[in-house]
Protein backbone atom coordinates (compact mmCIF):
# COMPACT_ATOMS: atom_id res chain seq x y z
CA UNK A 1 0.00 0.00 0.00
CA UNK A 2 1.51 3.50 -0.96
CA UNK A 3 1.43 5.40 2.31
CA UNK A 4 0.13 9.25 1.37
CA UNK A 5 1.85 11.94 0.15
CA UNK A 6 3.07 14.21 2.94
CA UNK A 7 1.33 17.61 2.95
CA UNK A 8 2.48 21.07 2.59
CA UNK A 9 0.03 22.45 5.00
CA UNK A 10 2.18 22.58 8.23
CA UNK A 11 -0.89 22.53 10.57
CA UNK A 12 -4.09 20.93 10.46
CA UNK A 13 -7.43 23.17 11.87
CA UNK A 14 -7.66 24.27 15.30
CA UNK A 15 -9.11 22.41 17.79
CA UNK A 16 -11.43 23.35 21.09
CA UNK A 17 -9.26 23.22 24.15
CA UNK A 18 -11.54 23.55 27.66
CA UNK A 19 -9.61 26.06 29.53
CA UNK A 20 -10.21 23.51 32.82
CA UNK A 21 -7.97 20.17 32.12
CA UNK A 22 -7.72 18.92 35.70
CA UNK A 23 -9.49 16.07 36.67
CA UNK A 24 -11.27 15.86 40.09
CA UNK A 25 -9.53 13.63 42.86
CA UNK A 26 -11.20 10.61 44.20
CA UNK A 27 -12.31 11.49 47.36
CA UNK A 28 -10.21 9.94 50.54
CA UNK A 29 -11.68 7.98 53.17
CA UNK A 30 -11.50 9.83 56.66
CA UNK A 31 -8.52 9.01 58.66
CA UNK A 32 -8.87 7.80 61.76
CA UNK A 33 -7.22 8.84 65.04
CA UNK A 34 -5.91 6.55 67.37
CA UNK A 35 -7.25 7.22 71.08
CA UNK A 36 -3.74 6.23 72.28
CA UNK A 37 -2.16 9.01 69.71
CA UNK A 38 -2.85 12.23 69.69
CA UNK A 39 -4.07 13.68 66.43
CA UNK A 40 -1.94 15.21 64.18
CA UNK A 41 -2.90 18.87 63.30
CA UNK A 42 -0.80 19.25 59.86
CA UNK A 43 -2.85 18.72 56.68
CA UNK A 44 -2.69 15.19 55.21
CA UNK A 45 -0.51 14.74 51.47
CA UNK A 46 -2.55 14.61 48.62
CA UNK A 47 -1.50 12.38 45.72
CA UNK A 48 -1.04 15.15 42.26
CA UNK A 49 -3.83 15.64 40.14
CA UNK A 50 -3.17 13.71 36.95
CA UNK A 51 -3.17 15.85 33.66
CA UNK A 52 -4.15 14.89 30.02
CA UNK A 53 -1.49 14.14 27.96
CA UNK A 54 -3.22 14.39 24.68
CA UNK A 55 -5.38 17.46 26.27
CA UNK A 56 -1.69 19.12 27.02
CA UNK A 57 -0.68 18.22 23.04
CA UNK A 58 -3.64 19.67 21.22
CA UNK A 59 -3.23 22.61 23.20
CA UNK A 60 0.57 23.10 22.21
CA UNK A 61 -0.33 22.06 18.93
CA UNK A 62 -3.04 25.39 18.99
CA UNK A 63 -0.38 27.44 20.30
CA UNK A 64 2.23 26.50 17.51
CA UNK A 65 -0.93 27.21 15.10
CA UNK A 66 -1.04 30.93 16.20
CA UNK A 67 2.52 31.68 16.34
CA UNK A 68 3.19 34.20 13.01
CA UNK A 69 4.54 33.16 10.38
CA UNK A 70 8.13 34.52 9.09
CA UNK A 71 10.12 35.04 5.79
CA UNK A 72 11.99 32.06 6.20
CA UNK A 73 8.36 29.56 6.11
CA UNK A 74 7.66 31.12 2.90
CA UNK A 75 11.41 30.46 1.64
CA UNK A 76 10.75 26.62 3.23
CA UNK A 77 7.75 26.50 1.66
CA UNK A 78 8.55 27.48 -1.83
CA UNK A 79 11.75 25.32 -1.28
CA UNK A 80 9.27 22.42 -0.24
CA UNK A 81 6.98 23.14 -3.18
CA UNK A 82 9.96 22.64 -6.34
CA UNK A 83 10.84 19.54 -3.76
CA UNK A 84 7.65 17.97 -4.13
CA UNK A 85 7.34 19.05 -7.69
CA UNK A 86 10.60 17.45 -9.07
CA UNK A 87 9.52 14.00 -6.53
CA UNK A 88 6.10 13.44 -7.67
CA UNK A 89 6.93 14.55 -11.33
CA UNK A 90 4.45 16.86 -12.12
CA UNK A 91 4.51 18.53 -15.68
CA UNK A 92 5.60 22.38 -15.98
CA UNK A 93 2.70 22.79 -18.42
CA UNK A 94 -0.08 21.32 -19.43
CA UNK A 95 -3.13 20.32 -17.30
CA UNK A 96 -1.65 17.91 -14.46
CA UNK A 97 -3.38 16.83 -11.13
CA UNK A 98 -0.28 16.53 -9.03
CA UNK A 99 0.35 20.04 -10.04
CA UNK A 100 -2.76 21.25 -9.05
CA UNK A 101 -2.92 19.08 -5.60
CA UNK A 102 0.64 20.77 -5.09
CA UNK A 103 -0.50 24.46 -5.42
CA UNK A 104 -3.90 24.15 -4.14
CA UNK A 105 -1.96 22.79 -0.67
CA UNK A 106 0.66 25.56 -0.68
CA UNK A 107 -2.14 27.99 -1.25
CA UNK A 108 -3.79 26.73 1.77
CA UNK A 109 -0.72 27.26 3.64
CA UNK A 110 -0.26 30.43 2.92
CA UNK A 111 -3.60 31.31 3.71
CA UNK A 112 -2.99 30.18 6.97
CA UNK A 113 0.28 32.13 7.10
CA UNK A 114 -1.93 35.12 6.08
CA UNK A 115 -5.10 34.50 8.45
CA UNK A 116 -2.56 34.04 11.44
CA UNK A 117 -1.52 37.99 10.44
CA UNK A 118 -4.74 39.38 9.82
CA UNK A 119 -7.84 36.93 9.98
CA UNK A 120 -10.33 39.50 7.10
CA UNK A 121 -7.22 39.32 4.83
CA UNK A 122 -7.53 35.16 5.42
CA UNK A 123 -10.61 35.26 5.70
CA UNK A 124 -11.26 37.33 1.84
CA UNK A 125 -8.52 34.78 0.71
CA UNK A 126 -10.88 31.82 1.57
CA UNK A 127 -13.69 33.24 -0.52
CA UNK A 128 -10.83 33.96 -3.17
CA UNK A 129 -9.94 30.28 -3.06
CA UNK A 130 -13.69 28.96 -2.83
CA UNK A 131 -14.22 30.53 -6.06
CA UNK A 132 -11.68 29.15 -8.20
CA UNK A 133 -12.13 25.96 -6.70
CA UNK A 134 -15.78 26.39 -7.87
CA UNK A 135 -14.57 28.09 -11.40
CA UNK A 136 -12.50 24.57 -11.66
CA UNK A 137 -15.87 22.33 -10.98
CA UNK A 138 -18.10 24.07 -13.64
CA UNK A 139 -15.13 24.00 -16.02
CA UNK A 140 -14.38 20.22 -15.60
CA UNK A 141 -18.12 19.45 -15.43
CA UNK A 142 -18.23 21.60 -18.48
CA UNK A 143 -14.80 19.83 -20.26
CA UNK A 144 -16.54 16.35 -19.23
CA UNK A 145 -19.91 17.31 -20.73
CA UNK A 146 -17.84 18.43 -23.66
CA UNK A 147 -16.15 15.04 -23.82
CA UNK A 148 -19.30 13.21 -23.82
CA UNK A 149 -20.96 15.09 -26.27
CA UNK A 150 -17.77 14.80 -28.84
CA UNK A 151 -17.67 11.00 -28.48
CA UNK A 152 -21.56 10.63 -29.23
CA UNK A 153 -20.99 12.81 -32.70
CA UNK A 154 -18.18 10.96 -33.31
CA UNK A 155 -19.84 7.63 -32.97
CA UNK A 156 -22.61 9.13 -34.66
CA UNK A 157 -19.71 9.73 -37.71
CA UNK A 158 -18.65 6.47 -37.87
CA UNK A 159 -21.92 4.96 -37.88
CA UNK A 160 -22.28 7.26 -40.99
CA UNK A 161 -19.44 6.55 -42.45
CA UNK A 162 -20.13 2.93 -41.92
CA UNK A 163 -23.65 3.56 -44.05
CA UNK A 164 -21.73 5.87 -46.43
CA UNK A 165 -19.08 3.37 -47.44
CA UNK A 166 -21.78 0.06 -47.40
CA UNK A 167 -23.69 2.66 -49.91
CA UNK A 168 -20.49 3.25 -52.38
CA UNK A 169 -19.79 -0.18 -52.38
CA UNK A 170 -23.03 -0.90 -53.43
CA UNK A 171 -23.41 1.89 -55.40
CA UNK A 172 -19.56 0.74 -56.83
CA UNK A 173 -21.07 -2.84 -57.96
CA UNK A 174 -23.80 -1.42 -59.33
CA UNK A 175 -21.19 0.46 -61.37
CA UNK A 176 -19.42 -2.19 -62.93
CA UNK A 177 -22.75 -3.76 -63.54
CA UNK A 178 -23.55 -0.98 -65.56
CA UNK A 179 -20.78 -0.55 -67.32
CA UNK A 180 -20.64 -4.48 -68.20
CA UNK A 181 -24.08 -4.17 -69.63
CA UNK A 182 -22.70 -1.48 -71.90
CA UNK A 183 -19.54 -3.71 -73.33
CA UNK A 184 -22.46 -5.60 -73.77
CA UNK A 185 -24.37 -2.99 -75.96
CA UNK A 186 -21.35 -1.95 -77.52
CA UNK A 187 -20.33 -5.61 -78.23
CA UNK A 188 -23.93 -5.98 -80.19
CA UNK A 189 -23.57 -2.79 -81.80
CA UNK A 190 -20.55 -3.21 -83.39
CA UNK A 191 -21.63 -6.96 -84.15
CA UNK A 192 -25.22 -5.84 -85.86
CA UNK A 193 -22.86 -2.80 -87.73
CA UNK A 194 -20.32 -5.25 -89.32
CA UNK A 195 -23.36 -7.36 -90.49
CA UNK A 196 -25.75 -4.38 -91.81
CA UNK A 197 -22.33 -3.18 -93.61
CA UNK A 198 -21.33 -6.79 -95.02
CA UNK A 199 -25.03 -7.02 -96.07
CA UNK A 200 -24.70 -3.34 -97.73
CA UNK A 201 -21.43 -4.67 -99.59
CA UNK A 202 -22.80 -7.45 -100.88
CA UNK A 203 -26.12 -5.15 -101.95
CA UNK A 204 -24.05 -2.71 -103.58
CA UNK A 205 -21.90 -5.72 -105.09
CA UNK A 206 -25.52 -7.40 -106.46
CA UNK A 207 -26.91 -3.86 -107.65
CA UNK A 208 -23.11 -2.93 -109.51
CA UNK A 209 -23.84 -6.26 -111.22
CA UNK A 210 -27.09 -5.96 -112.34
CA UNK A 211 -26.22 -2.41 -113.36
CA UNK A 212 -23.39 -3.63 -115.32
CA UNK A 213 -25.53 -6.60 -116.96
CA UNK A 214 -28.32 -4.01 -117.87
CA UNK A 215 -25.57 -1.77 -119.42
CA UNK A 216 -23.94 -4.77 -121.73
CA UNK A 217 -27.85 -6.00 -122.06
CA UNK A 218 -28.84 -2.38 -123.20
CA UNK A 219 -25.63 -1.96 -125.38
CA UNK A 220 -26.34 -5.31 -127.29
CA UNK A 221 -30.08 -4.61 -127.90
CA UNK A 222 -28.81 -0.91 -129.32
CA UNK A 223 -26.27 -2.86 -131.68
CA UNK A 224 -28.71 -5.47 -133.12
CA UNK A 225 -30.71 -3.92 -135.03
CA UNK A 226 -28.24 -2.38 -137.00
CA UNK A 227 -27.09 -5.41 -137.77
CA UNK A 228 -30.17 -6.77 -139.07
CA UNK A 229 -30.09 -3.46 -140.99
CA UNK A 230 -27.05 -4.38 -142.77
CA UNK A 231 -27.56 -7.26 -143.13
CA UNK A 232 -30.63 -6.55 -145.32
CA UNK A 233 -29.28 -4.05 -147.09
CA UNK A 234 -26.20 -6.75 -148.24
CA UNK A 235 -28.97 -9.70 -149.64
CA UNK A 236 -30.62 -7.06 -151.81
CA UNK A 237 -30.67 -7.12 -155.99
CA UNK A 238 -29.15 -3.91 -157.69
CA UNK A 239 -32.19 -3.05 -159.13
CA UNK A 240 -34.30 -3.49 -156.02
CA UNK A 241 -31.41 -1.71 -154.24
CA UNK A 242 -31.83 1.08 -157.51
CA UNK A 243 -35.55 1.28 -157.09
CA UNK A 244 -34.90 2.32 -153.40
CA UNK A 245 -32.36 5.52 -154.17
CA UNK A 246 -35.00 6.25 -156.99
Amino acid sequence: MIPPAESLLKYDNAVLVSKSTDRKSPKGRPLRVSPQQPADSSPVPQPPKPKSASADATKQENDEILNASFHPDVIRLEELLDIKMQQRQARQTGICPVRRELFSQCFDELIRQVTINCAERGLLLLRVRDEIQMTMAAYQTLYESSVAFGMRKALQAEQGKDDMERRISELGDEKQELKKQLNEEKAKSDSIEKRENEKRQVEEKKHSEEIQFLKRTNQQLKVKPEDSAFSTRSFMSPTIRLGLFL
